[in-house]
């Protein structure tokens, strides 16, 4: 990040990098313990998942708040005006990782009464290493402005798209042999399709990378694996609060 005459500026434009580290670590401890609450049936931890959806929330308003109010102030142009709209672009992907985990963790909720065959488990613990991984890297992608390293999780997308279509034959098979299975293995179904659009989050703050650093977008078309018939539309259980 360059240097301006005016000093307030910098302070502003680290302001909102420090705000978006905070709310990538809070999302990342939000996907670790929802899936940690899932594995382990954990409702306490889940619950708590679900509380600090908030404190995400919450920061994602400061954040575009205080990007409006220094776009307002400072009327930057080129890569100043950018690293602004990236700032809220990133916090509002960050902030729907965060519903997506507390989604996970709230159907945590609902199936403890009907938990049935736990290795149906195994494949969305998969999912979930791989989608954290993504995130982890395009977060520290941002706070290095690499584009390389951006580029290389938009590219790699298509690995939790692959994984989401053999969790859904798994789940499917599982199913099959057993109709008591059905309700428990289709909440499991939505949790995968969570893991999957955080995976898609994370893309887009990939992209927000690229043209933050560059001024350019990225090809509209993603790299896309097989995708399961559960509607893309559904991602959590209701709106943000």
């Amino acid at each position: 990040m360059s240097e301006h005459i005016v000093s307030s500026y910098d302070r502003d434009l680290e302001v909102l990098g420090r705000r978006i580290a905070e709310m990538g670590g809070i999302a990342e401890k939000m996907l670790a313990e929802a899936m940690d609450a899932l594995a382990n049936f954990d409702i306490e931890l889940a619950h708590r998942v679900v509380a600090t959806d908030q404190r995400l929330d919450a920061l994602q308003r400061e954040i575009e708040e205080n990007a409006i109010l220094t776009i307002a102030r400072r009327q930057p142009l080129a890569i100043d005006l950018r690293e602004c709209i990236a700032a809220m672009r990133i916090a509002a992907d960050l902030e729907r990782v965060g519903d997506l985990a507390k989604s996970i963790a709230k159907r945590t909720v609902k199936i403890l009464s009907e938990a049935r065959v736990p290795r149906a488990i195994i494949g969305l613990k998969t999912m979930a290493e791989v989608a954290a991984m993504q995130l982890k890297d395009v977060l520290d992608a941002y706070a290095q402005r690499d584009v390389e390293r951006a580029r290389a999780v938009w590219t790699n997308d298509s690995e939790l798209d692959a994984l989401e279509d053999s969790v859904f034959r798994d789940l499917l098979t599982f199913m099959m042999e057993d109709p008591r299975n059905i309700s428990f293995c289709t909440h499991l179904l939505f949790c995968s399709k969570n893991i999957e659009r955080i995976g898609d989050h994370t893309t887009n703050i990939a992209e927000t990378i690229v043209y933050l650093v560059t001024g350019e977008s990225m090809p509209t078309d993603r790299p896309k694996g097989k995708s399961s018939s559960i509607s893309p539309s559904v991602e959590t259980d209701e709106p943000s609060q």
